[in-house]
């Protein structure tokens, strides 16, 4: 698993393969290593490699440093989840251009049945204020996670409220996970992990934010997300270009109206007068539209763990968890646990087949 993590890190650092082509090799060679182990032959075979990529990625030779990013990553809490770990988001797998890594801290799934992308202006109005306070304290009735990306205005306004109404949330950044920025905002992460949220980047430590970072990390806020809303924007905002990268991924944009005097709604208007976002009206309409009308039952709901058969360690660990939280989402229970991700899957498989435990939709398992 160590020879695997860096090698990950070293596919995001050979020049030549870019997103797509890292999705490519990865869903062909299954694993980090078999690329790096692959001959030039076999790694031409793969359309739109060519011998170019295929001999950078043979002639890659900066593993030591690799291998030192994930020992000082792990060192910080810091979780390296690729794009074959059990963890990795399913619908970020879906999009064209995925990051092949993720660097992650916290506790929330990244899975989650129900999730949110609000977004908008760092320089809303009274009236974006209110919105988002009005749509974060609505939502937090229907466990929906809240996703955004941690800047000024109306992202850490829906952090902020989701964390008043005790509601998961998710912050994605444009920088590495060993600082926050914009600084003002590190005392909100230290809530959002100790209230159960998680932190999530696809840039390695050491990294600082830079202007082309932003688009970058808005194609996660987009790609993790069930549906993105838009709060208020510009028309050249950065919300209209995480709008934009949803609609490719064919995952409903949601605007808020404005009037038409409002400059910080024009890219609202012209997103609907174009056609590339939905008009939202209330949250009823928006729960319906979803399909989760119906409140999903409290995942920290108690359940009572009775007899059960001898386990060892690892079902335990699993089955206690499950006790304490009730349901949880695959992922989660691979994060919480802290098991490698062949042991825990092995002690899944074990417990569901003796009746232990019982998977529901959505990849989610609770005690039987």
């Amino acid at each position: 698993m160590e020879e695997e993590k860096y090698c990950q890190v070293a596919l995001t650092r050979v020049a030549a393969v870019g997103y797509v082509h890292a999705k490519l090799l990865l869903e062909h060679f299954g694993s980090a290593k078999a690329i790096f182990n692959a001959s030039i032959r076999e790694l031409q075979a793969i359309e739109g490699i060519g011998p170019q990529r295929a001999r950078q990625i043979r002639e890659y030779a900066g593993f030591p440093e690799c291998q030192k990013l994930v020992q000082q990553s792990e060192v910080k809490g810091i979780r390296l989840i690729g794009y074959g770990d059990p963890a990795y988001p399913e619908s970020l797998k879906e999009c064209y251009d995925p990051p092949s890594l993720l660097y992650y801290t916290g506790t929330a799934s990244l899975n989650l049945p129900r999730s949110v992308a609000i977004i908008g202006t760092r320089n809303h109005t009274e009236y974006g204020r209110q919105l988002t306070q009005q749509l974060v304290k609505e939502f937090a009735a229907y466990n929906i996670c809240i996703i955004s990306g941690m800047a000024y205005g109306i992202d850490g306004l829906a952090h902020r409220t989701a964390l008043e109404q005790g509601c998961t949330t998710i912050g994605v950044l444009a920088h590495g996970l060993d600082h926050i920025y914009p600084s003002a905002h590190t005392g909100m992460a230290k809530e959002i992990l100790k209230s159960g949220g998680a932190l999530l980047t696809e840039f390695p430590i050491g990294t600082k934010a830079q202007r082309h970072h932003f688009p970058i990390r808005n194609r996660i806020v987009a790609g993790i997300s069930k549906a993105v809303i838009v709060i208020e924007t510009g028309i050249r905002g950065g919300s209209v270009i995480t709008a934009g990268m949803a609609n490719s991924y064919n995952i409903p944009v949601f605007v808020l109206p404005g009037r038409l005097s409002d400059k910080s709604s024009a890219g609202c208007n012209r997103m609907v007068r174009d056609q590339k976002a939905i008009l939202f009206t209330n949250v009823s309409d928006f729960l319906e539209e979803m399909q989760w009308k119906e409140k999903e039952s409290g995942s920290r709901q108690a359940v009572q763990l009775g007899l059960l058969p001898d386990l060892d360690p690892s079902s335990t660990l699993l089955v206690h968890l499950l006790g304490k939280h009730g349901i949880l989402p695959l992922d989660q229970l691979y994060i919480l646990s802290g098991l490698e991700s062949g042991t825990a899957a092995k002690a899944i498989l074990d417990l569901e087949l003796s009746g232990v435990i019982k998977l529901l939709p959505g990849r989610r398992y609770t005690l039987s």
